[in-house]
């Protein structure tokens, strides 16, 4: 009796440990589940091709294709929402967005108020005027209308130069209404990133622009992913980033977008990521 007894009540605790063991495997993949299946919500300006632009309704473009590779990798789903540029920088420090990129150039000021994830672009500015232009380099600006967009570090750039409360800077809430203001001929020059304004000179060629470079007046500038003050997914993003660079994942959305390859080594060199 003894013996049949100690018999069923091991067959009795072996079931349990059983089931109990199954169900500590259920609830930790259902974490894990969990975990990968959270979405972050992404705010951007959609209005910088080939960055980030509205096409048929969709958001689109390299910032976009490249945020939803490094999430993935990382482990996270992604929602992008065109919020616009102002807005974005106070949603992101609000808290209302978990993520904000739409060619943010990393700066020691922004930096005060926001974190960076690791720099994931190089880019320069450029100014674009209208074909016979007597403007060489940014030097020439002085005594031009000039438009930027508002709180950007083409409007930074400009302001060294000519001073920064000059009646000559036209501020404007997105180089679409810039672009358009130096087709009408309300101001004689816009500055923006190398890359937008390559973009359209490119895409608009009955406008007739000129896009002029100045490596002595304008420093190289890196973009970064921005990021409320103190969030914990800055070293997630700076390990997934580094990811999807090493495994070529970076070059193939560069490639699909600017058409030529990029020169990751200088992207490499940024990386806080061992």
């Amino acid at each position: 009796m003894k013996g049949k007894f100690s018999r069923i009540t091991f067959l009795v605790l072996s079931i349990c440990l059983v089931i109990f063991t199954s169900a500590c495997g259920k609830e930790s993949a259902g974490t894990s589940s969990e975990q990968k299946e959270k979405t972050l919500l992404v705010g951007t300006d959609a209005v910088t091709p080939p960055f980030v632009f509205m096409d048929k309704g969709k958001i689109v473009g390299f910032d976009v294709d490249l945020i939803s590779a490094i999430l993935d990798e990382a482990g996270y789903k992604s929602k992008v929402e065109n919020v616009g540029w102002d807005p974005l920088f106070t949603q992101v420090e609000s808290g209302e967005v978990d993520i904000g990129i739409t060619s943010i150039t990393i700066t020691d000021d922004r930096k005060q108020t926001y974190d960076f994830a690791d720099p994931y672009f190089e880019s320069k500015l450029m100014i674009l005027a209208k074909e016979g232009t007597d403007i060489k380099n940014a030097m020439d600006l002085k005594g031009k209308k000039v438009g930027v967009q508002n709180a950007t570090t083409g409007q930074f750039a400009l302001e060294k130069i000519v001073g920064k409360n000059n009646p000559s800077i036209f501020k404007y809430e997105t180089l679409g209404v810039a672009f358009m203001a130096l087709k009408n001929g309300d101001i004689e020059a816009v500055i923006t990133d190398n890359t937008v304004a390559n973009e359209y000179v490119k895409n608009n060629p009955n406008d007739k622009f000129v896009a002029i470079s100045d490596d002595v007046n304008f420093d190289p500038e890196y973009y970064g992913i921005l990021l409320k003050k103190g969030s914990k997914l800055s070293g997630e993003i700076n390990q997934a980033l580094k990811t999807v660079i090493d495994n070529g994942t970076y070059t193939k959305i560069y490639e699909k977008w600017f058409g030529i390859s990029p020169d990751i080594e200088v992207i490499k060199s940024l990386s806080t990521v061992e």
